[in-house]
C-alpha cells in the first residue's frame, strides 16, 4: 500500500512538473513571436520599381473579355503569376479566392501564366478559375522581370506599381495589400522606418 501511495505521489508531481514546463515553454514562444518582426513578401529589384508606371498592355483573357494592364482603372489590380507545374501557386489558389471575395469593389485579381493555351484551359478547369481574368503572356512576366514563382505585382488605380514580390504565403500576399495600404514598397521598408521612431 505504501509503495502505491508514493508511485501515485510520483505521478502527480511529475504532471505538475510537466505542466510547469509547458506553461513556460508556451510562455517563452509568446515572447518570440512578439520579438519577430513579419515577413512580408521577397521584394526583388528587377523589374519596374514600386511607384514607377507599370508598362501598359492589353491582354487577351482564356476566361473572358480582354484585360488592360498598367492603364488606369476604378480599383487596384493584384496581377498574379503562376503555373500549373507550381505546387505552391496551387496552394495559394484558395487565399486568392478568399482575397477576391473579401476586396470585391477595391482590387481586381487577375491571373498569369505562359504556355501552352490547350493545357493552361485544362488548369483552368481543374482548379475551378473560370471566376478569374486568366492571361498568357510570356511579354507580361518578361516586362516585371518575373523569374520565380508564385510572383504578385499590386498595381494602384492609377496603373503604378504599388508593392511587388514573391510569395509563398498568404501571409506574404497580405503584405502587399498592407504596404500599399500603408504607402510603402514593403512591410520591410515600414518596419525599418519605424523602429528609430520607436527607439527614439
Amino acid at each position: 500500500m505504501n509503495a502505491l501511495t508514493i508511485s501515485v505521489a510520483l505521478l502527480w508531481v511529475a504532471v505538475i512538473a510537466l505542466a510547469l514546463l509547458v506553461w513556460a515553454l508556451s510562455r517563452q514562444v509568446g515572447v518570440l513571436f512578439e520579438r519577430v518582426a513579419p515577413m512580408g513578401a521577397l521584394v526583388t529589384d528587377a523589374g519596374p520599381a514600386v511607384g514607377a508606371a507599370a508598362p501598359r498592355m492589353s491582354l487577351a483573357s482564356l476566361t473572358g473579355a480582354p484585360i488592360e494592364v498598367g492603364a488606369a482603372a476604378a480599383q487596384a489590380t493584384l496581377v498574379f503569376f503562376l503555373s500549373p507545374t507550381c505546387p505552391v501557386c496551387k496552394k495559394l489558389l484558395p487565399v486568392l479566392r478568399s482575397l477576391q471575395r473579401a476586396e470585391a469593389g477595391r482590387l481586381a485579381v487577375v491571373l498569369a501564366s505562359d504556355g501552352e493555351p490547350e493545357r493552361q484551359r485544362e488548369f483552368i478547369r481543374q482548379q475551378s478559375l473560370e471566376g478569374f481574368p486568366y492571361v498568357l503572356s510570356t511579354e507580361l512576366g518578361m516586362a516585371f522581370r518575373v523569374s520565380r514563382l508564385p510572383y504578385a505585382v499590386l498595381l494602384d488605380d492609377a496603373g503604378r506599381v504599388a508593392a511587388k514580390g514573391l510569395i509563398n504565403s498568404r501571409e506574404q500576399l497580405d503584405s502587399l495589400l498592407n504596404a500599399h495600404d500603408l504607402g510603402v514598397a514593403s512591410i520591410q521598408q515600414y518596419l525599418d522606418r519605424d523602429t528609430p521612431a520607436q527607439a527614439a
